[in-house]
């Protein structure tokens, strides 16, 4: 039972990510590692192919091995946080709330610009 709830889970974490991909707002890299991990309790099958991933594996490598984050992953990750608080400035009502997102927006990025980068 707990491999079949750990493959679902990998298989929602999956689509998140992908989801994040073309959506401003959606992180994909905090799903792609929930994914994994998941994955790896659920399918070997499943957690062999997210790290042979032409775009995924790179990434996931990175981060288990290095804890680290490319460049380019950081310039697109700020680029989408930066495109994400432009949209909800122009759309969201609530001041505390736009906020509250802003103060957020700014410790990820924070985070993932102060992670090294692969060697």
């Amino acid at each position: 039972m707990r491999k079949l709830v750990a493959l679902i889970l990998a298989y929602f974490f999956i689509g998140l990510a992908v989801i994040g991909v073309f959506l401003p707002g959606i992180p994909t890299v905090p799903f792609l590692l929930l994914s994994a991990w998941f994955a790896a309790r659920g399918s070997d099958r499943l957690h062999k192919w997210l790290y042979a991933h032409p775009t995924f594996g790179s990434i996931l490598i990175n981060w288990e091995q290095q804890k680290a984050i490319s460049r380019r992953s950081k310039v697109l990750a700020v680029l989408m946080l930066i495109g994400s608080w432009i949209f909800l400035y122009h759309f969201l009502e609530s001041t505390w709330l736009l906020l509250a997102i802003t103060g957020i927006f700014l410790v990820v990025s924070a985070f993932i610009v102060s992670r090294r980068e692969p060697y």
